[in-house]
């Protein structure tokens, strides 16, 4: 399962670049049509790396978020719960031996 949320994830970020490339093509049309400079051209394209950084972000915060809910609900532990029951077990297995 988490195989599948790693693939989508690298997919997205995959997707992203894409979106990267197209945003410098309509960064030069734009810069064209509207005569920018090349410094005006070269602002806005940092604008818009910016926002698509910070939605980025929020997508994987997102995802993360989704698949700990998944994992919640099909039952799986975290590393710190398994910690934590292993120690209890090697606890119990202690006192069972003390007491034999």
């Amino acid at each position: 399962m988490l195989e599948i949320v790693e693939k989508t994830l690298l997919a997205g970020i995959g997707a992203l670049s894409l979106t990267q490339k197209k945003a410098e093509e309509v960064i030069d049309d734009i810069k064209e049509r509207l005569n920018l400079t090349e410094e005006e051209g070269k602002n806005l394209l940092d604008k818009l790396q910016d926002a698509a950084k910070k939605n980025q972000q929020k997508l994987e915060e997102l995802a993360r978020e989704e698949v700990k809910k998944a994992c919640e609900r099909v039952g799986v532990v975290t590393a710190e719960e398994f910690s934590k029951l292993q120690k209890k077990v090697a606890q119990l297995e202690k006192q069972l031996k003390a007491q034999s």
